[in-house]
């Protein structure tokens, strides 16, 4: 009896799926229409970046040309020499950063705390103070402004950049944000610590903040952001000329200068580009912390 084994045809023992092939070439379209698409969006969301850019490049007379030039005929770089000549961009700049600076910290230092306790610490009435908490939220500020304002006359901190420092300083938004990531974080870590003898504040120091890296990342950008754009508040308190921030600065400098538009431009360049430079610091750590806010363990 002949024992020898054939070896099957190739392929006879793939399993063939009707339409497999098929979809695959129909799943690339889609996948590369969607990074078109995707595309698209991004370059209509940079072209005014890019155009602004553009424009500080030019002379006022092709600023606003038709059609447009797109790529200046030759840089005129000492625009940017000009503007720190005609206006006080330092100290625009300098204001802006120390009330960025001290306000971002502050408030992820506050945000951070109290997150840590309404997540993580039981007391009574915790919710419903968390809840009242994050309702002020939807109070417009508009509504309190003014007892705010007679506040810090009150308190003689008008017209200075400690009413600004002290007014943001508490934000109900880090809170929310913290507290979502806090909650990711398992308690049995937490109650681990607790029977090692470890206090609540070491917790929160050593344990909750180095673990909240990506949350923290996230806060600090959006307050940074906010308060560097701020307009309203300090055209509201700070009245005197040497605590202008870039905002109120470049509102003067236009209607000083509004026949300059390249210069205004190189202005606008100017108070956006720290803004850029930290956030293509810390992108990654800002979508890791929005990406995983709000996701319990």
């Amino acid at each position: 009896m002949d024992t020898t084994l054939v070896a099957p045809p190739a392929g006879a023992g793939e399993l063939v799926v009707p339409g497999r092939r098929r979809r695959r070439p129909r799943n690339r379209v889609w996948r590369a229409l969607g990074y078109l698409a995707m595309l698209v969006a991004a370059a209509a969301l940079l072209l005014p970046f890019y155009w602004m850019v553009m424009s500080s490049l030019k002379t006022n007379n092709e600023v606003f040309t038709i059609p447009i030039k797109w790529v200046p005929d030759s840089a005129v770089w000492h625009n940017y020499l000009d503007i720190w000549q005609k206006s006080q961009m330092t100290t625009w700049l300098r204001n802006t950063l120390i009330l960025s600076v001290a306000v971002t910290a502050l408030q992820v230092l506050t945000g951070s705390f109290a997150a840590y306790g309404f997540a993580k610490v039981r007391f009574p009435g915790r919710d419903l103070l968390f809840l009242g908490y994050i309702g002020t939220i939807a109070v417009p500020w508009q509504s309190y402004m003014i007892p705010q304002f007679i506040l810090m006359s009150k308190m003689h901190l008008s017209n200075t950049l400690w009413s600004i420092i002290f007014l943001q300083a508490f934000g109900a938004f880090g809170v929310f944000l913290m507290k979502q990531y806090y909650e990711s974080i398992p308690d049995e870590l937490l109650e681990a610590a607790r029977i090692d003898g470890l206090s609540e504040y070491g917790i929160y120091r050593r344990i909750m903040l180095p673990l909240s890296v990506p949350a923290i990342a996230s806060l600090t950008l959006l307050t940074f952001v906010t308060t560097w754009n701020d307009y309203l508040g300090p055209l509201i308190y700070l009245r005197s000329p040497d605590l202008r921030t870039i905002q109120l600065g470049l509102s003067t400098f236009i209607a000083q200068y509004n026949a300059e538009y390249a210069l205004i431009m190189t202005g606008s360049v100017l108070s956006v580009l720290p803004i850029a430079v930290i956030f293509l610091l810390g992108q990654r750590y800002f979508l890791e912390g929005i990406a995983t806010t709000g996701l319990k363990g």
